[in-house]
This record gives structure tokens, C-alpha cells and sequence, in this order.
């Protein structure tokens, strides 16, 4: 014998809204005034400073907590292993932002610092992003071209051309870095919310076939002008020198690709049982300027290498307000996109770790970390989540890691750059190809999205897309107005379904989905799933008259039509009143009246006042007068799911139910968010036609009162009541 499944009853009286209020006294809250939340926050006392300095600074508490003995050591290698990877990242990623490779150790090191001070991570590796570097490198070429005079810029005067792609990268980075620092301090780092998972997916997508494309002239060897702008990404440029390929720049990247993958695929595969990933990439970075130094690649094989990388650090510069002016359209992308990843990198690793990351404080601390970083003529940084997965992996605990790891970077600038210098550039392309590999993957996601989420999958396909061809800045703006898009779509075309009642259940389903249902006469239950607004307000009166099977505007005209004509027969005496009802007395055809002169007295309730008879519509009229028939006595609104109205929806749904009242139908609405009801209150919503009467605590509570006033046969009702 089979377990029974778990049962409960409840017996308690039928509730309307308003039984429910004079039964259960509710508690009356307090709700404080703008002007009481504007003196609180503007009252300071010894725990808010605390709070607040906690809050700015927030290594002072994971620093409180810190636990010597135990995470000392896990952090030095964390931090040794991360800064080897944060050197080479940072020269390759450099050549993405169209700049010198040194440039990207102080990308390596300035952010990095300033970030131990303000962020509230304790996992990502802050430094240069290939995104982030690519979009760098766009705005760069852009105001400095390759071929031909750079723009008109204030400051350009005397320098050479590397100098001043760096001013414009600085310039630009510091004012990401202002933006970002805005925008945390007017508390508004719930806007990355605007950026789904999907969106990301399809950009970064994108942005890894931008990055594929711009690394091909390091690994062929050849001498290709940067592109930048819409539809940059085109191979046109690389395939009219391709026979002018370097042999041995193509050999060197095939072979540093093929052994660098597979040893990736081994750290993913065997990762529980490696204490520490294979550091492949500088493995074969310091074998490749080995080989490059003993063979002399420069000069017998005209292989581009690295070249000259100075020794120590340069004098710090300010931004250059001209080239504000001319680069705040990709700047803003820019922050966005920075701050996008990095939080979301972040937010896997506090939920692994349990602890708790702010939106708001990470754009302060990315903010000032590019601010000061652009100082110091780094560019553009963000997190790379290959680095941040080898700071987490390696047994990172805090920002000690992330420390330790700029120290490392930090001897490379200061004592041992030189030995990077016979390194060829097509080493470091090689290696930003194979880094791609999680990004370019994601299109994978695509047929999952198809088969599970239509809408998603369309953003996904015209972020890319538009990404690709439009160039990031734009194909990301064009990528956020179409997911944007699906969101009102969803909101404006929701799916409204008809319930019935689950036989021998107080549960309500789409009578769609169900085989035993119990639907009594005359009742309808419509189910709206979603806040109705004034985009979506004609969707649902149309949806509405759809599920009744009637349009209550039209059957009301008809009937005061009919009005009209009856009163007009009797006053001729052409209609009489008999024992058996109102009865024509004339042989001649009558005609309804068309007489439109007052609309308006047509929408009005009918009015039987000065007839002898009350009409029953859904009888057989005189005169052969044609009115639609109504079968619909009753209709519930579930408003479970309706989390506001407008005023235009109020409007909308006011004359929806007064038009279904005026032909008899009694409304009823049920589960109503108490917030709406207080609205509806407030905005004089109810009158002698519409009452509060009409709202119901339960769809069960509404129809039990409707089946209680217009009784069935007693087999169906007790299905119905059976609970």
C-alpha cells in the first residue's frame, strides 16, 4: 500500500478584503518623511564615523580577522604566482591597448595598490582587462593613428608618437576612473543590474573576436596600421600582406598555442590533485626569450621583440582636458563594462568564500585606483578572470595576495625588465589568443538560450553581432537598448491565461494545462502576470474582453439602443404591456433606432425607471430587438502577480470594470498587493459603481462567495468547496 501524500484543512470564515480588516487589526506603521531621511543621513555620531570608515577603507576588516598562521603562506605563493602571471599579461595586454608592452606593468602595479586600501574583494586580480585594454586601444589609434598626423590636440606639441598614444591612454583612463568614482559616491552601483549575464555573454563574445583579430599581425609578423571604430574588425588589411608573413614569428605562436593549451587543459583536467596550476605561460615565455636572446631572432630572423623596457617608474602626468572632450563617449562604455566584470568576478568568489561584497564601494575603488593608476600613466583596469582564477585557485585569502603579486611586478620594473626585452611580441599575441578560449566558448550558450529562453537568446545574437560590426561602444549600447527591449516586450505582451479549479483543491491553474477542472456556470477567472502601466493597459482590457467572450462597451450600447426603442414603441402605443411581458401590437417592421446624437448617454448604467417592466436581456425581445447575450455573471481578477498600476492604468482598468458592471457582471478582484490597495484608496478609485467590496483575501474565498450567491447543483459545489 502506497504512502499517502501529506493533507492539511483549515477551517476559518469566508474573507473580502474588508472582513479580513474588520477582523485582524492591523499595526499602524510609521513611515518616516523625506525630511527625516535627509537629517538621518546627514547626522553623524561615533558609530556612523566607525561605520563609515569601515565602510571606505574596507581592508581595516578583513585585516582585524586576519589569520597569520594559517593564511600567511597560502597568500605568498597566491601572490608570487599571480604577479609571474599579472608581468605577462601585462606586456601583452599592452599591445591590445595599441601601446609600449612596459606600460603594462604599471597597469600591474598602481591599481593594484590602491585597490588593497578600498576594495571589498579579497579574491580578483585588479590589473589590465583585454576588454577594457581593446577599448583602450581603439580610442588610442583613433586620436593617433598609425598612418598619417595624429588629431589636433593642446599637448601633442614635441612629443613622439609613443608618448602620446600614453597621454590619450592616461586621459582616457583617468576619466573612466572620475565616472566610475561619481557613480559610487551618488550610491548608483545597482546599475550594472541593467547588464545581464546574457548581455555580458554576447559582448565579451564580441570583444574576443576583436581581440583574435588584433593579435593576428603579432603572430604573422606583420606591420598592419591599428584599426578602430565602427566595423573595424576586418581581415582585409592582413590578407593583402599575407605573403609577407614571418616565417618564424608563425612557427614560434603555433607552437607556444598548441603547448600552452594542452597544459591548460591538463590544470583544468587534474586541478583537485595539482597543489598549484602549471604556470605555462611563463614557463614558455622565459623558454621563448631564451631561445629569441641565443639565436638572436631580431636581427636573423626580423622577429619584433619587446625591445628596450626602462628601468623604473616615470613622473607622474596630469590628464590632458582636451582629450576629455574627445573621448567621453567611449569612456563611459568603458567604466561600465570595467566595473560590469570585475563585480561580477567578484560576486562568485564572495559567495564561494561567504562574505560580502558593495556595489557602491568597488566603483569607488575602481575609480580611484584608475584615477591614480592614470596618474602613473597606466591604463584601463579592471579584472582578468584567468588571473583572478590563479589568485583564488592558488590559495589566495585576501588582498595580501593581490599585494604581493604588484611586489613581484614591482622587481621586474625596478631590477629584471631587461631580460624581457629579446622576447617576440608574437609570444605575447600567442598567449592572449589561447587566454581567449573561455570567452570565445561562451557561444555555446546560444542553442541552450534558443531552446530555453527565446527573448535572452535574441539579445545575446544582437550584442554580438551588433558588437562585431558596429565596434564595442556601439554594439554594447545597441545590445542594452534591445535587451531593454525584450523587458518591455515581456512587460507590455504578458501571458494571461483563464483559470479553473483543480477538482477537489482550493488551487486555481490555466484551465489549458489540466484535464480534471471544475469551471461553474457563468464564472470566469482571468489572471493577468504582470504590473499593468500605461504600455500594457489595452493589452489587458483587449486580453480581458478576449477571456469573457463579450465586449462590455458594445453590449451596453446595444442595450440602451434597445432602451431607446422600446420607449419609443411604447410612447407610440405600438408596444404593450400584457400578463405575459411587453407585446408588439403593430404588423409593420420595426427599426432599431440609430439615433447617435449622444454618444455619450449610450455608455451610461441602463435606466428601467419609467418602464413598466424590467428587461431581461437574456430573454427573447420585442420587435425582434437583437442584444448580444451575456452569459457571464461573475468574473475574479487575480491580481496576484500585479506588483503596481499607474495612473493611466487606473484609468483603464476603472472604466474596464465599470463597463462590465453596467452589463450586469459582478467583478470581483483578489490577492491584491496591499500597497495597491492603499493607492487605489488614495487616488479616489471607488465610487457607487466600483466599491472595495468587490476585493477578495483568495481566488477560493472570491469564488465560494459567487457560488454562495448564485448557487449550482450540489454535486459541483461540493467539489468546489471540498478543501
Amino acid at each position: 500500500m502506497g504512502l499517502r501524500e501529506p493533507q492539511y484543512v483549515v477551517t476559518r470564515p469566508l474573507y473580502s478584503e474588508d472582513a479580513f480588516a474588520d477582523v485582524h487589526e492591523k499595526i499602524h506603521r510609521h513611515h518616516k518623511t523625506v525630511r527625516h531621511h535627509v537629517k538621518q543621513y546627514f547626522t553623524c555620531d561615533l558609530k556612523r564615523a566607525k561605520n563609515a570608515a569601515l565602510s571606505l577603507l574596507p581592508f581595516i576588516g578583513w585585516m582585524r580577522i586576519y589569520q597569520l598562521k594559517e593564511w600567511l603562506l597560502s597568500d605568498i605563493v597566491s601572490g608570487v604566482s599571480t604577479g609571474l602571471v599579472a608581468v605577462l599579461q601585462g606586456l601583452a595586454y599592452s599591445l591590445l591597448a595599441s601601446l609600449p608592452p612596459w606600460y603594462g606593468l604599471f597597469t600591474a602595479f598602481f591599481p593594484v595598490i590602491v585597490y588593497f586600501f578600498l576594495g571589498t574583494s579579497r579574491h580578483i586580480s585588479v590589473g589590465a582587462f583585454p576588454v577594457l585594454s581593446l577599448m583602450v586601444g581603439a580610442v588610442v589609434t583613433r586620436l593617433v593613428p598609425d598612418e598619417g598626423p595624429p588629431v589636433n590636440i593642446t599637448g601633442f606639441e614635441g612629443l613622439t608618437s609613443d608618448e602620446q598614444r600614453v597621454m590619450v591612454a592616461a586621459s582616457v583612463t583617468f576619466l573612466m576612473g572620475i565616472m566610475q568614482l561619481a557613480m559610487g559616491l551618488l550610491q548608483v552601483g545597482f546599475i550594472v543590474m541593467y547588464l545581464s549575464d546574457t548581455l555580458v555573454s554576447g559582448f565579451t563574445t564580441a570583444a574576443a573576436v576583436h581581440i583574435l583579430v588584433s593579435q593576428l599581425k603579432f603572430v604573422l609578423g606583420l606591420v598592419v596600421p591599428g584599426l578602430s571604430g565602427p566595423l573595424s574588425i576586418t581581415l582585409e588589411k592582413i590578407f593583402v600582406q599575407i605573403e609577407k608573413t614571418n616565417v618564424c614569428d608563425l612557427v614560434t605562436s603555433i607552437l607556444i598555442m598548441v603547448v600552452v593549451f594542452i597544459v591548460k587543459e591538463i590544470n583544468d583536467r587534474y586541478k583537485a590533485k595539482l597543489p598549484v596550476p602549471i604556470p605555462i605561460e611563463v614557463i614558455m615565455t622565459v623558454i621563448a626569450c631564451g631561445v629569441s636572446y641565443a639565436f638572436n631572432f631580431r636581427v636573423n630572423y626580423k622577429v619584433d621583440v619587446v625591445g628596450r623596457i626602462p628601468v623604473g617608474y616615470e613622473s607622474p602626468m596630469a590628464p590632458n582636458m582636451q582629450i576629455f572632450g574627445q573621448t567621453a563617449v567611449e569612456a563611459f562604455p568603458m567604466a561600465i563594462v570595467g566595473f560590469a566584470v570585475a563585480f561580477s568576478v567578484a560576486k562568485v568568489y564572495s559567495v564561494k568564500h561567504d562574505y560580502i561584497i558593495d556595489g557602491n564601494q568597488e566603483l569607488i575603488a575602481f575609480g580611484a585606483s584608475n584615477i591614480i593608476g592614470a596618474a602613473f600613466k597606466s591604463f584601463a583596469a579592471s579584472t582578468a578572470l584567468s588571473r583572478s582564477a590563479v589568485q583564488e585557485s592558488t590559495g589566495g585569502k585576501t588582498q595580501i595576495a593581490g599585494l604581493l603579486s604588484a611586489l613581484i611586478v614591482m622587481v621586474v620594473t625596478l631590477a629584471i625588465g631587461f631580460l624581457l626585452e629579446p622576447l617576440p611580441k608574437s609570444v605575447l599575441g600567442a598567449v592572449v589568443i589561447v587566454n581567449l578560449k573561455g570567452m570565445l566558448m561562451q557561444i555555446r550558450e546560444v542553442p541552450y538560450l534558443w531552446r530555453r529562453d527565446r527573448p535572452d537568446c535574441v539579445v545575446w545574437l544582437v550584442t554580438c553581432l551588433a558588437s562585431i560590426l558596429l565596434g564595442l561602444d556601439l554594439g554594447l549600447a545597441v545590445g542594452l537598448g534591445m535587451e531593454l527591449l525584450t523587458v518591455v516586450f515581456r512587460a507590455q505582451f504578458p501571458r494571461c491565461s483563464v483559470l479553473a479549479n483543480i477538482t477537489g483543491t482550493d488551487i486555481y491553474k490555466d484551465r489549458k494545462d489540466y484535464m480534471s477542472i471544475y469551471e461553474p456556470e457563468g464564472v470566469k477567472i482571468f489572471r493577468i502576470p504582470s504590473p499593468i502601466f500605461f504600455a500594457n493597459i489595452d493589452f489587458f482590457r483587449g486580453k480581458l474582453v478576449e477571456a469573457v467572450g463579450f465586449n462590455p462597451l458594445r453590449v451596453l450600447r446595444k442595450r440602451n439602443k434597445a432602451l431607446r426603442t422600446i420607449r419609443k414603441l411604447l410612447k407610440k402605443g405600438e408596444l404593450q404591456m400584457t400578463s405575459k411581458g411587453l407585446l408588439l401590437t403593430s404588423s409593420g417592421p420595426i427599426e432599431e433606432s440609430e439615433d447617435e446624437s449622444n454618444m455619450e448617454e449610450l455608455d451610461q448604467p441602463t435606466d428601467f425607471k419609467d418602464l413598466p417592466v424590467q428587461v431581461n436581456w437574456n430573454s427573447e425581445l420585442p420587435a425582434n430587438i437583437q442584444v448580444p447575450r451575456v452569459d457571464v455573471h461573475s468574473l475574479i481578477l487575480d491580481f496576484s502577480a500585479v506588483s503596481f498600476l499607474d495612473i493611466s492604468a487606473l484609468k483603464g482598468l476603472k472604466a474596464a470594470l465599470k463597463e462590465l458592471i453596467r452589463v450586469e457582471v459582478e467583478v470581483y478582484i483578489v490577492a491584491c498587493d496591499v500597497y495597491i490597495q492603499k493607492k487605489l484608496h488614495s487616488c479616489m478609485f471607488f465610487d457607487d459603481e466600483v466599491k472595495s467590496s468587490m476585493f477578495f483575501l483568495t481566488l477560493h474565498d472570491a469564488m465560494l462567495h459567487i457560488l454562495e450567491k448564485h448557487p449550482v447543483n450540489s454535486e459541483n459545489t461540493k467539489v468546489c468547496e471540498k478543501v
